[in-house]
């Protein structure tokens, strides 16, 4: 019923996943009864940390199935390395759990199209299925796309989309130097594996990138870009990324991120219409300025209000059984397009004498392209 509490599992206990069971138990609406994580120490961190018995806490690649197993967890909490999500998500839908999904919901073709299945699946069993970006909760974002959609900055023009910040990940660095060939290490630094993560433009970048898509409601047509690594640290992502991508009508969209150097930080999409101009930050103020302008004021902490909105609208959606799971045909889009950018990008990369050489929407699509890492069984 509307006040009783919803049983959660968390699956991926680092920081992030600890950081929102955190979110989820401040709200009052869920007990925290099991947890899996692929590593033991960081099980028994968070098991210790929100009183977990023995029985109900598990580890290694495959733990989180036994997670599943349990009668009692009605819901989970994926907080795991974006390659794992799709399999994670799909699993827990047929174990009959509602599914609260972080960003990136994959790293590949194939992945974007197993958790849309999933989400299907999840609305025919009536089950939930809410994917976690914080702007898409965000009643400023929510009314500046209203405006947009609704023709207050004329014909759209031109777009673009930003993501700009220092060298994250930076904690990873370590465990690879110690033990650069082990299998641990490599997941413990997921952050810089380009498989694991998705490199730093799905990863990361598809914040910018959503909110761009959601804006223009709809998908590019191609992309040509090029990406770099200037970093010190190991692994092979890139930390430098330029594209165009080209949207229905000749709307053009640039797009450039780096997550390395230092003096100034922004996540921001704009779009510039014939009367006006859409401007967010998800660091800052979201406005229009032009012949309709809007002022939704400044965002103090989104990455936090956004999630406990989404942890919020996740108990209404179960608690009044709706299981129409609007969250994921959008975040299916937008995790698309930052594949396609960066597929653009490493195609230039490894065309003689980095020519730029575009990929296609469509092109990208038949691919079905799939990640395998070989070390994971």
């Amino acid at each position: 019923g509307a006040n009783s509490k919803i049983n959660l599992g968390l699956i991926g206990c680092g920081g992030r996943g600890q950081w929102i069971a955190d979110l989820f138990l401040k709200t009052e609406k869920y007990n925290l009864v099991a947890v899996a994580d692929y590593f033991k120490d960081r099980t028994d961190e968070a098991a210790n940390r929100f009183s977990i018995p023995e029985n109900k806490r598990f580890n290694g690649i495959h733990g989180y199935k036994k997670l599943l197993e349990l009668k009692e967890v009605e819901a989970v909490a994926i907080e795991t390395p974006p390659y794992f999500h799709p399999e994670q998500a799909a699993n827990s839908i047929e174990a009959g759990k509602h599914v609260y999904l972080a960003k990136p919901i994959a790293v590949d073709v194939w992945g974007c199209n197993t958790v849309e299945s999933a989400a299907k699946k999840a609305t025919a069993n009536n089950l939930c299925f809410l994917v976690d970006f914080q702007t898409r909760a965000n009643a400023s974002y929510k009314e500046c796309v209203r405006r947009v959609h609704n023709g207050d900055i004329g014909k759209i023009l031109l777009g673009e989309a930003t993501y700009i910040t220092g060298p994250t990940w930076g904690h990873m660095d370590k465990y690879l130097r110690q033990n650069p060939n082990n299998v641990d290490a490599r997941i413990r630094a997921w952050g810089l594996d380009a498989k694991l993560s998705g490199d730093v433009i799905v990863e990361q970048n598809i914040h910018a990138i959503d909110v761009a898509t959601w804006f223009l409601n709809a998908a590019p047509i191609k992309a040509v870009g090029s990406c770099f690594k200037k970093r010190e640290f190991l692994g092979d992502c890139h930390d430098a990324f330029s594209v165009i991508f080209h949207f229905p009508d000749n709307i053009l969209v640039s797009f450039c991120s780096k997550q390395n150097g230092a003096g100034w930080d922004d996540i921001l999409c704009r779009i510039y219409g014939t009367q006006g101009t859409a401007d967010t930050h998800y660091f800052g103020t979201v406005k229009i300025i032009g012949d309709e302008p809007y002022d939704g004021g400044r965002l103090p902490n989104l990455y936090t209000d956004g999630a406990v909105e989404n942890i919020k609208t996740f108990y209404k959606n179960i608690t009044e059984k709706d299981f129409s799971n609007p969250t994921v045909p959008p975040s299916v889009r937008s995790n698309l397009t930052a594949i396609l950018g960066r597929e653009a990008c490493f195609r230039t990369k490894q065309s003689p004498d980095q020519k730029f050489a575009e990929i296609t929407w469509d092109e990208l699509i038949k691919s079905n392209q799939k990640y395998s890492l070989d070390f994971i069984t």
